[in-house]
């Protein structure tokens, strides 16, 4: 999870969520590191990713962060981070916690009371993991394979 210095919007126009998506794409590229869910909220977003390592998972959210921020600060003429401090993350060690995580990011519109159902909100995965609709950020983990 990362999240927009003191709460602020960092996600605001569709313009900003394809551009946070292509720099998904392309971190996830030079990190060799697998999504598995996503949701792209106002001031913050959440991502399942498998790395290799930590290091790989460092150099994924390093190079996401950094691309996002040039991207932000050249569309507002402004300076300076837009992040709160480094990301959070954890270790998923088990399934049960695993399809949890997919619930708990997808689900987070839901929650927010910005849909009432997860299938309108359009930035996030849902729509891949749950209605099969293809999106091209998404590797399937093979736990969420088994599941057919």
């Amino acid at each position: 999870m990362h999240r927009g210095n003191n709460r602020q919007d960092i996600f605001e126009t569709d313009e900003d969520v394809t551009r946070i998506k292509e720099d998904i794409s392309a971190s996830l590229k030079i990190a060799k590191c697998s999504l598995h869910a996503y949701v792209i909220m106002t001031n913050h977003l959440h991502l399942l990713i498998t790395p290799k390592d930590k290091a790989h998972l460092a150099t994924f959210m390093q190079s996401l962060a950094n691309r996002y921020v040039r991207y932000f600060n050249a569309q507002r003429d402004r300076t300076g981070t837009i992040w709160e401090g480094r990301f959070k993350s954890c270790l998923v060690d088990s399934n049960q916690y695993l399809f949890g995580l997919y619930k708990y990011i997808e689900m987070n519109p839901v929650r927010a009371g910005m849909v009432e159902n997860a299938s309108d909100y359009t930035w996030s995965s849902y729509r891949h993991n749950a209605l099969g609709e293809k999106d091209a950020l998404i590797t399937e983990h093979a736990l969420y394979l088994g599941l057919d």
